[in-house]
C-alpha cells in the first residue's frame, strides 16, 4: 500500500492571509450566500418552496474560499446542497430564487428546482440528486479537460457521506491512473444525512481516502476561507502542472438540519450554538476586516446592500409566472 505523504496529515490554518480587497470581496460573497440561504428558509416555511431543500447556511468559506482559486474556464460540479456554489460561481440570485419557487424564469426553467441547476456560462455543472453520483461526472469533466488538452481544472464536491460510495474510489482510480485534473472536495459537515462520520466510516481522516492511488491532499479547516484559499491554490496548482488530481478534505459545520425536513434531533443544541460562536465563517471574516481598518459601519452597509438584493430576488420569483403546461413535454429524450 501507498506510503501517506506528510502533508495528508495536517489541518491547514490561517495560511498566506488575503489582502484587505480580496477578503472583503470573500465575506460579501459569503454574507450573500447566508441571506440568500436564509430567505430561501423563509420562502421554504411559507411554502413557497416544495420538494427538498438543502441549505448551505455554516459551509460558506469552503466555495468561496476555492472559487478564489480557480478562473474563466474552469468547472463546479456539487451535490443537492448547490445554492451556494452557485451564488460563488456568479449565477444570479434571481435565476436561483426562481428555480427554487419552480418558476420559468428559473435556471431549469421551474422543473429542476433546489437540487438540479445549472449554468454553463458561469462554469457550473450542477447540483445532483443521487449521492455522489456527480464525482464521477466531475471525473469526466477532468477528463475532458485533459483530451482537449487545455489547463482547466474541475472542482468536484461531495459531502461526508459520499465518501464511502463506490463510484468515488472508481473515480479516485481513474483520475490518479490518467493523472486528470480534478480536485475532489469532501465537504465534511459531521451529520451526512443524520448519521455521524464516526459511526459511519472505518475511516477517521478522509484526507487519506486518496492514499491507495498515491493521491496527494490535504486536511483543511472548512470555517476558515483563508484556509481554504490557501490549500485550494495548492490543489489547483499541481493539477494545471498536469501532475494529476488531490484531494482536499474540508472540515466544516452545517447549523440547519440535513434539509428543511430534518429536526436535526442528532446533535445537541450547544453543540450548535459553540460552532457558532467560536468558529462561524462570517464573524472570523468579519473580525479580521476590522483589523485591517474597515469600520463596522461600512461593514453593516454591506450586510444591508445584500439583504435588499436577496429580498429583490424573492420578489422577482415570487412575482416570476409558473411554467406553461405545455413545457411538460420539453427537455423530455424521446428514442423510437
Amino acid at each position: 500500500m501507498a506510503t501517506a505523504p506528510d502533508k495528508t496529515r495536517k489541518l491547514r490554518k490561517n495560511s498566506e492571509p488575503m489582502d484587505r480587497d480580496e477578503l472583503r470581496d470573500a465575506y460579501a460573497n459569503m454574507l450573500l450566500i447566508r441571506r440568500f440561504e436564509e430567505k430561501a428558509g423563509q420562502l421554504y416555511g411559507m411554502g413557497l418552496i416544495a420538494g427538498f431543500c438543502h441549505l448551505y447556511i455554516g459551509q460558506e468559506a469552503v466555495v468561496v474560499g476555492m472559487q478564489h482559486c480557480i478562473g474563466k474556464g474552469d468547472q463546479v460540479i456539487t451535490s443537492y446542497r448547490d445554492h451556494g456554489h452557485m451564488l460563488a460561481c456568479g449565477m444570479d440570485p434571481k435565476g436561483v430564487m426562481a428555480e427554487l419557487t419552480g418558476r420559468a424564469s428559473g435556471y431549469s426553467r421551474g422543473k429542476g428546482g433546489s437540487m438540479h441547476m445549472f449554468s454553463k456560462e458561469k462554469g457550473f455543472f450542477g447540483g445532483h440528486g443521487i449521492v455522489g453520483a456527480q464525482v464521477s461526472l466531475g471525473t469526466g469533466l477532468g477528463f475532458a479537460n485533459w483530451y482537449r488538452g487545455n489547463d482547466r481544472v474541475a472542482l468536484t464536491y461531495f459531502g461526508e457521506g459520499a465518501a464511502n460510495q463506490g463510484q468515488v474510489y472508481e473515480s479516485f482510480n481513474l483520475a490518479n491512473l490518467m493523472k486528470l485534473p480534478v480536485v475532489f472536495i469532501i465537504e465534511n459537515n459531521r451529520y451526512a444525512m443524520g448519521t455521524s462520520v464516526e459511526r459511519a466510516s472505518a475511516s477517521r481522516d478522509l484526507s487519506l481516502n486518496g492514499v491507495p492511488w498515491g493521491m496527494p491532499s490535504l486536511s483543511v479547516d472548512g470555517m476558515d476561507v483563508q484556509a481554504v484559499k490557501a490549500a485550494g491554490e495548492e490543489a489547483v496548482a499541481h493539477c494545471r502542472q498536469a501532475k494529476g488530481p488531490f484531494l482536499l478534505e474540508m472540515k466544516t459545520y452545517r447549523y440547519r438540519g440535513h434539509s428543511m425536513s430534518d429536526p436535526a434531533k442528532y446533535r445537541t443544541r450547544e453543540e450548535v450554538q459553540r460552532m457558532r460562536a467560536e468558529h462561524d465563517p462570517l464573524d472570523a471574516a468579519k473580525k479580521r476586516l476590522e483589523e485591517l481598518g474597515i469600520a463596522e459601519d461600512e461593514l453593516k452597509a454591506l450586510d444591508n446592500a445584500i439583504k435588499a438584493r436577496v429580498q429583490e430576488a424573492a420578489e422577482f420569483a415570487q412575482s416570476s409566472p409558473e411554467p406553461d403546461p405545455s413545457d411538460l413535454f420539453t427537455d423530455v429524450l424521446v428514442e423510437s
